[in-house]
């Protein structure tokens, strides 16, 4: 039975998790392509947006390329871990980068459910996205607590069976053997690489990187923004929405 469990959640899931991410992906841009973003709500709230936002990007980057290299170059993780100095630091910043990712987004959940503003920008997908990004962030640092040298062991361990999925040829022996914590790490991040085509996390396959060389663009205000957004002006007839 477990044998069944097992190639369900890690052969089946991880290619149903792939196929509908690039058919999601692909249906989402064609037919909503304005839609195509993070539907940001900074203008309807932004000091609580800052201290969320931040952190969970700064974090959730440094968490994301830690495991992509540890998946690309996997050998030379492994000779990096070979000092123990050098692994014990490594370890203790990806906790501390696990941290930091977990306070920017139970701050941005809070801000989504505690806000009034944001109530009617807010649907179920949000809340669920981020209650399985919170989830999944806790298993992690749950995983990096119990099981040490989570770098090294995922080089070793995870990396040849995420390649044999990639392959078209999965050997599920080494991830069957895993932990639990580590099971339900792998599966949370299947289940957020799904979901990613029908949430605002869609919005990083279009990050415009141009925007860092780019030159500054100058902005000129004819009127007094203030003014602007007074619903008194002679040229505002109606109050906008968002004041």
């Amino acid at each position: 039975m477990m044998a069944v469990l097992d190639n369900f959640l890690f052969v089946g899931l991880p290619y149903a998790s792939l196929l509908i991410f690039l058919v999601g992906t692909i249906y989402r841009y064609k037919a909503t392509k304005f839609n195509y973003s993070s539907l940001s709500s900074q203008f309807l709230e932004g000091g609580n947006l800052y201290w969320g936002s931040v952190p969970f990007h700064w974090g959730i980057l440094f968490l994301f390329f830690g495991h992509l290299i540890a998946f690309v170059i996997p050998h030379s993780v492994l000779a990096f871990n070979s000092e123990p100095l050098r692994l014990l630091i490594l370890e203790i910043v990806a906790f501390i980068f696990g941290l930091i990712t977990l306070f920017g987004l139970i701050m941005l959940l809070a801000r989504r459910i505690s806000n009034p503003r944001l109530k009617p920008v807010t649907n179920w997908m949000d809340i669920t996205i981020e209650g399985l990004l919170i989830t999944e962030v806790i298993l992690g640092i749950l995983v990096a607590y119990t099981a040490r040298w989570g770098s090294s062991w995922f080089a070793a361990v995870l990396t040849p069976y995420l390649y044999s999925i990639f392959l078209l040829q999965p050997d599920i022996a080494a991830v069957s053997a895993m932990p639990l914590l580590v099971k339900l790490h792998i599966i949370g991040a299947y289940l957020i690489f799904l979901l990613i085509p029908f949430s605002r996390l869609v919005h990083l396959l279009v990050v415009p990187l141009h925007y860092i060389w780019r030159p500054y663009q100058r902005v000129l205000w004819n009127w007094s923004r203030r003014k602007v957004r007074n619903p008194a002006t002679d040229w505002t007839i109606t109050k906008p929405e968002n004041n």
